[in-house]
């Protein structure tokens, strides 16, 4: 049984080229989540919010608020810290 991953993205990955990458380096499915442009003002965009929301929280890390990283592994590696420190803060204010 094959499982379908979806990868949740804003609209500054959006390309056709960049969703077939996706598709063939990882076989996860590349949804991008679009607002509404007759909207007026914010209009909260359920899936979107989920994106913009998390992009916040890595940003609370100082490494990763400038991209000064010349590899990409330490800079996944980076973002990987930094999530893990965000549950295992919000883990320990249970205790």
């Amino acid at each position: 049984m094959q499982v379908c991953v979806r990868i949740w993205a804003n609209a500054g990955y959006q390309g056709q080229a960049f969703m077939k990458w996706v598709m063939d380096r990882f076989q996860y499915v590349l949804e991008v989540i679009k607002r509404s442009d007759n909207l007026a003002g914010f209009q909260m965009v359920p899936k979107r919010w989920i994106v913009e929301r998390t992009f916040g929280w890595l940003l609370w890390s100082r490494r990763l608020n400038k991209d000064y990283e010349v590899l990409t592994k330490t800079a996944e590696a980076l973002v990987y810290a930094a999530m893990i420190r965000l549950m295992l803060r919000r883990l320990a204010e249970d205790y």
